[in-house]
């Protein structure tokens, strides 16, 4: 069998997108065609369409939107690797950048002049996006020269603005009621912590108390990864997201270290003052380290840097102005946090980039095959 598809770079993540129409609307046998599309049995995705790598290891499956006030809705997929298996608990904001995009190319939003409006609804989480797309001279375009820290490679300007990120899947902003704890990780001793959902339910860990600085390398975070993990897994029933007795998983909460800002260079060999930014932080993504920093993670940490207390404000030396220069192994991305009432940011806003790669047909084996055994 074969199925349509788009391949698009959002950020710096890359997505496979597929029309609902053209795919199974039961879960189930979306996560079979999922799996057996991206080859996600084998940890380097070798026959099938997988990355194998968390960041282009994933799907979303796109259509009109039932809701008032909203264009599309989008089912969030991240395939596994080498697992066999989808996580669907999650949103991605680089996806959703993507997603803003297609929508206005393939006629599902019309275009209204220099910039077009896309309103998204992600349905895994019930999150609810804007995307700014620009569209000069009311055309669409395939390329463009907006970049993203992690890439040079330029591509169609889009704004996107995260609505009423507070509290999501797990209820409120601050989970626990507390903007910062102390969490006991195993034997060792306690590290300080946020836990806060916005954006996504994500545990940030103030690196000096856990021994670390917040601006590791790529390969120092590799080694943190079990640890991190640990981090994740004990975090998780204490937000609300895993029930007692049930398996851990590592899709949320999102882990990773904060800390104050350094000099450093970037993946891409560009040098970083301290002055260039506002926080370090270093992420996971699924169980390997972030090259950059997913979106909903990056709204998290702008969102706990608003609250009093928590490891980012005592980082930054108080609660933080509108917007956050967060430094990334990639480079420094920037989050804008307006509307703010009590607190709380009802419109957070990162500028990204994105580009229609291609439109494909995926020959994906038939159940009982040899491949898909």
């Amino acid at each position: 069998m074969h199925i349509p598809a788009t391949l698009v770079r959002g950020g710096t993540s890359k997505c496979w997108l597929f029309n609902q129409v053209e795919v199974p609307a039961d879960r189930g046998d979306l996560e079979r065609l999922l799996v057996a599309a991206y080859g996600a049995t084998d940890p380097v995705e070798l026959d099938g369409v997988g990355g194998a790598t968390p960041t282009t290891s994933k799907a979303a499956v796109v259509s009109a939107s039932p809701q008032p006030g909203v264009d599309v809705d989008y089912l969030f997929a991240q395939v596994g690797i080498g697992t066999g298996s989808v996580e669907w608990t999650s949103n991605c904001g680089n996806c959703a950048t993507g997603v803003a995009l297609y929508a206005v190319t393939k006629g599902m939003v019309p275009v209204t002049g220099d910039r077009t409006r896309v309103v998204m609804r992600n349905t895994n989480t019930g999150a609810v996006l804007e995307g700014i797309v620009d569209t000069p001279g009311g055309v669409v375009h395939h390329f463009g020269r907006q970049t993203v820290p992690g890439t040079r490679a330029g591509g169609v300007a889009v704004g996107l603005t995260f609505r009423d990120p507070a509290g999501g899947t797990a209820g409120s902003m601050l989970p626990t009621g507390q903007a910062a704890q102390d969490l006991r990780v195993g034997a060792a001793g306690p590290v300080r912590v946020s836990m806060v959902t916005a954006g996504a339910p994500v545990v940030l860990v103030d690196a000096a108390s856990a021994g670390r600085t917040g601006a590791e390398s790529l390969e120092r975070m590799s080694a943190d990864v079990p640890w991190l993990r640990s981090v994740r897994h004990t975090a998780a029933p204490l937000m609300g997201l895993r029930r007692p007795g049930e398996e851990p998983g590592d899709a949320v909460p999102k882990v990773g270290l904060v800390g104050p800002p350094v000099p450093y260079t970037t993946t891409l060999g560009e040098p970083i003052g301290a002055e260039d930014y506002d926080v370090s932080v270093r992420m996971l993504t699924m169980n390997a380290p972030h090259p950059a920093i997913g979106l909903t993670s990056a709204v998290a940490v702008a969102a706990a840097g608003l609250l009093e207390g928590s490891v980012v404000s005592r980082t930054t030396g108080g609660p933080t102005d509108e917007w956050l220069r967060l430094g990334t192994p990639a480079g420094v991305v920037a989050v804008r946090c307006t509307d703010v009432r009590d607190g709380l940011p009802h419109r957070v806003t990162v500028q990204r980039a994105a580009r229609l790669l291609a439109d494909a047909r995926i020959y994906v084996p038939e159940a009982g095959s040899p491949q898909a055994a």
